[in-house]
């Protein structure tokens, strides 16, 4: 099976002509349409046109034409293989390659797993799930000292009685 990254997902549809509302999951949103295809809901992926009006994200899947081809695409999740992913730069991260990490402080201690990923505006948070929740920014040298995706772990300089 494919190892898929969801980058949004398909709002509704937007007037008469096939086009689809899109919810980007990407930073800046409008990066969804950087990529010349994506896959939507089970199809394989689909060439696209693209606008931008104001707040909304317009996509609308080539060969679409009218409001009940955009139909068939409601609710679905806007996805790419894993593997068509570009790679990131040194320091930079993916949310799904930090998900599921174990993290530890510096001293060893296991503090559990990366729930989530959360924007705040300021800076990323990592929701860490073990004995209880913890909320840790990721702020690279503050709080996290090294993130290494190939063994799945991440060190941070937190105090867990801090919580």
């Amino acid at each position: 099976m494919v190892e898929r990254v969801v980058l949004g997902r398909v709002a509704g549809h937007h007037g008469l002509r096939g086009w689809l509302k899109v919810l980007s999951f990407t930073d800046p949103r409008e990066g969804l349409f950087d990529y010349e295809s994506l896959n939507l809901g089970n199809s394989e992926a689909v060439q696209f046109e693209s606008q931008i009006r104001g707040k909304l994200l317009l996509l609308r899947p080539e060969g679409a034409s009218s409001r009940e081809d955009a139909e068939i695409w409601r609710d679905a999740e806007i996805w790419l293989p894993k593997s068509d992913m570009p790679e990131p730069e040194p320091g930079e991260y993916y949310w799904h390659d930090l998900e599921g990490c174990s993290v530890e402080t510096i001293e060893g201690q296991p503090l559990g797993n990366v729930d989530r990923m959360m924007a705040t505006g300021a800076n990323d948070v990592m929701v860490v799930r073990g004995m209880q929740e913890i909320l840790i920014p990721f702020v690279q040298g503050m709080y996290v000292m090294s993130v290494d995706v190939e063994s799945k772990r991440i060190i941070v300089d937190w105090d867990p009685e801090a919580v």
